[in-house]
């Protein structure tokens, strides 16, 4: 009884401490521009690559920001990194991913990463 009793504790222990996780990776346009950019076979080429993050910690379901204010911030963060006050630069190719983390529902973190590429119109090719 005292063994079956010590191998439960055990498992339960290696249940609590491991870490499990999950992740998602959104591939949609959320820049809404209604600018009109035409990319050539030569007219830009790619500059940077940028990326923002911003997690939060959930502790019993509570605490934190909402889910939408997380992206926000996490895009924020990529926008400071991202220099595009020099040149005719562009973001393209933005993708968000979203991981969640930790042994829920006692504990959680959800962390969110926005990544683009930034890149730069030549000066030299002319709008046709």
């Amino acid at each position: 009884m005292k063994k079956l009793l010590n191998l439960s504790v055990v498992v339960i222990l290696l249940v609590i401490l491991s870490s499990c996780g999950a992740s998602n990776a959104f591939m949609l346009n959320q820049n809404q521009n209604a600018t009109q950019v035409h990319l050539a076979s030569g007219n830009y080429r790619v500059v940077d690559k940028v990326r923002g993050s911003a997690d939060v910690s959930y502790v019993l379901i509570f605490g934190g920001m909402k889910k939408k204010q997380l992206f926000a911030n996490a895009y924020a963060n990529m926008m400071d990194q991202a220099d595009l006050s020099t040149g005719s630069r562009a973001l393209v190719n933005m993708v968000t991913e979203e991981h969640l983390g930790g042994v829920p529902p006692f504990f959680y973190k959800r962390t969110v990463t926005v990544s683009a590429n930034i890149i730069e119109f030549d000066k030299t090719s002319s709008a046709k």
